[in-house]
């Protein structure tokens, strides 16, 4: 009986150590293949993008090139351009490693002004789909800073406007007056699953927008959806 328990306890050791034996190499093999995957997919890439050209070598082509190509591309004259470029330096637009000044503000001028989504700026300038929506929503921050300062009445409605002052009809009652205000409804573009709220009596969508408007025939005011 003993030797019996002795063959059966030597069996049972072998088969665990075969076990073993088997789970390691299991190991050994996950081990393998992860380090093989993170080897091709991490270490050793193969870049999307790498063309002769860059964005910044685009960007210098328009800059240097035909005024014309510069409002095609980016809607505006090449002085006028790099204006823009000085006046959002000074709230604060800086280059970068990966992206310069006039860049970024290229990259966000092209996205207003062809309504192009991020694909295709990448494309056109070479730079991941992170950096062009980083870029964009930089750029957006100094140009909302610069448009709080510059698109502004020339006045604070301080002043009575010429044609009140030179009309006995308006003058003194509405000297207080700064303009007219009505509702009317604008075109707007929408999903074709959300037109049917939106259609009005010409047959197409439409917003009803509230607006105010100066005695020198300007918009100062308006506000879309306020009904």
């Amino acid at each position: 009986m003993d030797i019996d328990s002795d063959e059966e306890i030597e069996e049972q050791i072998v088969e665990q150590a075969i076990r073993d034996e088997i789970e390691f190499n299991e190991v050994v093999v996950s081990v393998a293949r992860a380090t093989v995957y993170h080897h091709n997919n991490f270490l050793i890439k193969e870049p999307c993008r790498n063309p002769p050209r860059t964005g910044w070598m685009f960007m210098m082509e328009i800059l240097n090139g035909n005024d014309r190509r510069c409002q095609e591309q980016f809607r505006m004259e090449k002085h006028v351009f790099v204006k823009l470029c000085d006046r959002l330096r000074s709230y604060g637009l800086t280059s970068t490693k990966e992206v310069r000044l006039e860049e970024a503000v290229g990259m966000f001028l092209m996205t207003l002004g062809h309504g192009v989504g991020n694909r295709i700026i990448q494309e056109q300038f070479q730079h991941s789909g992170e950096t062009v929506s980083r870029q964009f929503g930089i750029v957006l921050e100094k140009m909302t800073m610069f448009a709080f300062d510059e698109i502004r009445p020339p006045t604070e409605f301080n002043e009575v406007p010429h044609y009140i002052r030179s009309n006995p009809k308006y003058w003194p009652c509405f000297k207080d007056c700064i303009g007219a205000i009505d509702g009317t409804h604008v075109r707007v573009s929408l999903p074709v699953d959300e037109h049917i709220p939106y259609i009005g009596r010409k047959g197409f969508p439409t917003q009803n927008i509230m607006a105010m408007c100066g005695f020198d025939m300007l918009f100062t005011f308006v506000w879309s959806g306020w009904e």
